[in-house]
């Protein structure tokens, strides 16, 4: 049975009583039912959702929601560096600011405050640092240590049918974990091509054509016979594929 529920067309009666006095954790239902009216994806919701409990971690549930100050948001954003004690990355920083804009902006819309202490908050700016490129003897490391898995004694295809894929295209973690059979195009098999697909209408310029490595065809072969996904290529978790290339980078040095 689908989860998926037909949204109310007006606010429902929490979101009504919402005043400048209510409980900051009081807001993150509404909230997120405000976030799924306006078409944000799971992720995105989910990703709100986190920041705004931590908010409530910081200043505390029952904090009022019109107490909170420009001053105060500064002080929480400067704890999520450096006094939470676990990293807080540029991207992560950037979405938390985003979800405060954004969480005000909504509570100034509805009336529930007057003011936007979010305003004066800074977006840092800047292009995030490159990762290391990987030297051409850790490459023939990797992809050896995975060819070796792949024809053990129990053999196991999908390292190297990942690696190489990574390798060969360069897709985002979510692209990949989307992939289907009908998404790779054999009718050249001299120019096999990935058909990098997105179902959201606002990410629909990112869909493109990328050339595949013949020889990959035959790793995939022998990847589908073996785990027989029924549809995406990768039925398994996102978090199960880092923890393939975590091991098998360890494994080969």
């Amino acid at each position: 049975m689908s989860d998926t529920q037909q949204l109310p067309l007006f606010a429902t009666l929490d979101e009504r009583i919402l005043n400048r006095q209510s409980a900051l954790v009081n807001a993150v239902e509404p909230f997120q039912r405000y976030l799924r009216r306006e078409g944000k994806t799971q992720n995105t919701i989910k990703g709100f959702s986190s920041d705004l409990h931590l908010m409530c971690q910081f200043f505390g549930d029952e904090n009022p929601i019109g107490s909170l100050s420009t001053r105060d948001l500064n002080r929480f954003l400067d704890w999520l560096e450096h006094g939470r004690g676990q990293p807080c990355s540029r991207k992560s920083y950037a979405r938390r600011v985003t979800t405060i804009k954004v969480f005000f902006k909504w509570l100034k819309q509805e009336k529930i405050r007057q003011d936007n202490p979010s305003l004066a908050v800074l977006q840092r700016s800047g292009p995030a640092p490159l990762q290391p490129v990987l030297p051409p003897s850790d490459l023939h490391a990797l992809l050896d240590f995975t060819n070796e898995l792949r024809f053990a004694e129990k053999p196991d295809p999908r390292p190297d049918v990942l690696v190489r894929l990574l390798l060969d295209t360069g897709i985002k973690k979510s692209e990949c974990m989307s992939i289907t059979r009908e998404d790779i195009d054999r009718s050249s098999m001299k120019e096999p091509i990935l058909m990098v697909r997105h179902r959201s209408r606002q990410n629909i310029y990112k869909e493109r054509r990328i050339p595949l490595d013949v020889e990959w065809l035959d790793v995939l072969d022998e990847y589908l016979a073996q785990y027989k996904p029924p549809q995406e290529i990768f039925d398994c978790t996102a978090r199960n594929l880092e923890y393939v290339l975590r091991d098998i980078s360890i494994a080969a040095g």
